[in-house]
């Protein structure tokens, strides 16, 4: 005899295909959309070769192991002497960070001390107050650029519609490591929602450490709040292009302990669910069209999808008492997680496989972002942390 399904389990299998939709739709379905949208009305920049004034401005805390060798490049780079001023301001660094950067004095980098710690976000208020520059570049301490990268990144300002320029940073993992591998691949996978995003109109985020930017836009910003998302969000609240230009090239190493790229992904969700609390107003799309659904797709969905995937698991797990696609659908889903469980445990013995290196890195994203949120609901902030190491 047939068995009629009971209601419950019709509710439960409509939750189950409403929950997989959000997941879907989060990390493929509005990659696809922006495709779509970047193929149909695409919105070009136009570039120049203009060398406007540039200011290069760097935070640093405790740098002493890699700030020389930012300067170093800063310095080398394909970009006239007399058109670009550099700017380090040291947040209280006490390991000899002050001392590397006066060398180099002579060759005009300027140092500013912060003499209480006040957090990245401080540091550049200090710096803005004096740097000359028409255009403000955000470099971090251990950032190296192409030899032509400055050059690409203000190429763009030649458009009156752009204010915010970002370029691509590649991360370097010399040893293997598995956030290494996870890493790189993540930005892989941001990299091409900027490139279809600037088609469209404005990118949501950046990573801060090879931007640029008009210097008449910068507003300043609060100790506690994160540049690289803020100060994007202000430029675009103020009618301007916040775009990404690939030919800016940023290397930088990755970290290659587990502990401290979870840190840093729990510190940069925190931050920014900080700002899309602050600024509500920029989800409304009558007032910010495509750009707020851009931001609730890449942002609010993105840092809450840790829930729907939870919920999917265990909604399945509930479903596989009948035999067919759930159970199938089921073993998928750990499959996924038992393969970044095992990269877990190979984290701390060397290289391990890159195939469990993005199962790893995936569910390393979602336990920070629920981190954060846990944080951002018991009222938490972050203004000062110890530099990640690579």
């Amino acid at each position: 005899m047939t068995t009629v399904p009971s209601p419950l389990w019709w509710s439960l299998t409509v939750l189950f295909w409403v929950l997989a939709g959000i997941v879907f739709y989060t990390f493929l379905g509005y990659p696809a959309a922006l495709l779509v949208l970047s193929r149909l009305r695409p919105r070009h920049v136009r570039r120049g070769t203009g060398t406007p004034l540039v200011s290069i401005v760097t935070a640093a805390r405790n740098e002493a192991s890699c700030i020389r060798a930012t300067i170093e490049n800063k310095l080398s780079l394909d970009y006239p002497e007399d058109r670009r001023e550099i700017i380090v301001i040291s947040d209280a660094s006490d390991d000899g960070t002050d001392e590397i950067v006066r060398e180099f004095a002579d060759q005009g980098v300027r140092l500013v001390r912060q003499n209480e710690r006040g957090g990245k976000s401080a540091a550049l208020n200090l710096g803005l107050e004096i740097a000359k520059g028409e255009i403000i570049v955000f470099s971090d301490a251990n950032s190296i650029y192409e030899r032509s990268a400055l050059r690409e990144l203000v190429r763009a300002f030649e458009d009156p519609s752009v204010g915010y320029v970002t370029g691509k940073m590649v991360y370097t993992h010399p040893d293997g490591s598995i956030v290494g591998e996870g890493c790189s691949a993540y930005m892989r996978y941001e990299n091409r929602l900027r490139e279809w995003e600037t088609k469209v109109g404005s990118i949501v985020g950046v990573d801060g450490g090879v931007d640029a930017m008009r210097r008449g836009l910068y507003q300043p910003l609060r100790p506690d709040q994160l540049p690289d998302f803020v100060v994007p969000l202000h430029v675009t609240r103020a009618g301007y292009r916040v775009i990404y230009e690939p030919a800016a090239v940023l290397r930088e190493a990755t970290t290659t302990k587990p502990t401290d790229e979870y840190r840093m992904r729990v510190r940069v969700a925190l931050r920014a669910l900080w700002a899309l609390r602050d600024e509500p107003d920029l989800l409304n799309p009558f007032r910010f069209g495509v750009f707020s659904w851009q931001l609730f797709s890449h942002k609010v969905l993105r840092y809450g999808a840790f829930a729907p995937l939870l919920l999917l698991l265990v909604v399945n797990g509930i479903l596989t008492v009948q035999p067919g696609i759930y159970r199938f659908l089921f073993w998928i889903q750990a499959a996924g997680y038992g393969a970044g469980g095992l990269g877990f445990l190979l984290s701390g013995r060397g290289s391990v496989p890159g195939l469990l290196s993005l199962p790893y890195y995936f569910i390393l994203i979602q336990v920070a972002s629920c981190h954060a949120v846990l944080k951002l609901l018991a009222g938490q902030t972050i203004v000062v942390w110890n530099p990640r190491t690579g």
